[in-house]
């Protein structure tokens, strides 16, 4: 297993250079100037140029990447053209508001996700079954940001029980962190549980047919332990596979969310400097959350290793 980490590691640094590659390459094709956003429109053009030349973006697109793989490699990703301040300070400072929601989204998709999409497949053909897989097309079927939209007016404008928008840290108020992330957080996770809850029932579903659950059952256990000992083990294990790609479907449904929601995370932030053309930011923030969302997949790969015994990859 070991041996295997250290595999998925090295994997990890071409995978990271090519969406490095990617995303420098894409944002010169992306039209606009950001030296006329950083000068200003009421700018010459003698200081539209002088700021081009400051900030490097005279310089042909080959000397541009290869200056940029230098300062990525001694670990410096580069200065905000406008927030003059260093990428990863930036980046680092909003990651916890971004991780906090998404792992809030995620926790609730787990749960409501895997609780669901059991209980459909405990009451298949039933009203039950019927109305759980109604309630995750109807989550499967709404855009994150249109649910965000209702929520706001349903919760934050008509009931007034939370806020329409900003974010307390957990580490300050707890309650005020709820009732500030809960309304991002369901947008984020409804459409993530609809998914997962049909996965689940017919994982489910498969698992309950199989001969040892009818042995179980002919032996007399009860309905709780033959589900929950024998059965959930073995639906787990296409659900953790999911479950990295879960997240970062989470992570980068932030974007929009974090725009609606007037929160000042990562997504906020790539927005803002997409729309800005922060060369820097973009591309920084590109490759740290990509760095993330990698190691992630390899804590998932682990637990899917240590789920299913069948996997060994000691001798791959």
């Amino acid at each position: 297993m070991i041996a295997y980490i250290i595999r998925r590691l090295l994997y990890v640094i071409p995978v990271l250079l090519i969406i490095s590659l990617i995303s420098f390459s894409l944002m010169q094709l992306v039209p606009g100037d950001p030296a006329i956003v950083v000068a200003g429109t009421s700018a010459s053009n003698e200081e539209i140029e002088r700021v081009r030349e400051q900030l490097g973006l005279n310089q042909p697109f080959h000397v541009q990447l290869l200056t940029w793989y230098a300062n990525l490699f001694r670990g410096d990703l580069g200065t905000s053209f406008l927030l003059g301040r260093d990428v990863v300070e930036v980046t680092l400072e909003r990651l916890p508001v971004s991780l906090s929601i998404a792992i809030y989204a995620l926790v609730l998709t787990l749960i409501f996700g895997i609780m669901l999409g059991i209980i459909a497949a405990l009451r298949q053909n039933s009203w039950v079954d019927q109305a759980v897989m109604t309630v995750a097309l109807i989550g499967v079927s709404l855009p994150n940001f249109w649910l965000g939209l209702i929520l706001i007016v349903i919760f934050a404008v008509e009931l007034g029980w939370l806020p329409t928008a900003g974010y307390v840290p957990f580490t300050e108020d707890i309650v005020g962190w709820l009732r500030s992330t809960t309304l991002p957080a369901v947008s984020l996770a409804m459409l993530q549980m609809g998914l997962l809850a049909r996965i689940t029932r017919s994982t489910m579903l498969e698992v309950l047919r199989q001969d040892y659950i009818r042995t179980a059952r002919a032996k007399g256990l009860p309905e709780h332990v033959v589900v929950g000992k024998h059965a959930l083990k073995n639906v787990m294990i296409p659900v953790i596979t999911v479950i990295g790609i879960i997240f970062s479907v989470l992570l980068s449904g932030s974007v929009v969310i974090e725009t609606i929601f007037s929160i000042p995370g990562v997504g906020s932030l790539l927005g803002s400097a997409i729309l800005r053309r922060d060369y820097p930011v973009i591309q920084g923030g590109l490759l740290l959350v990509a760095t993330m969302l990698l190691l992630l997949n390899l804590v998932i790969d682990v637990l899917y290793a240590y789920f299913d015994s069948r996997v060994r990859y000691d001798r791959d």
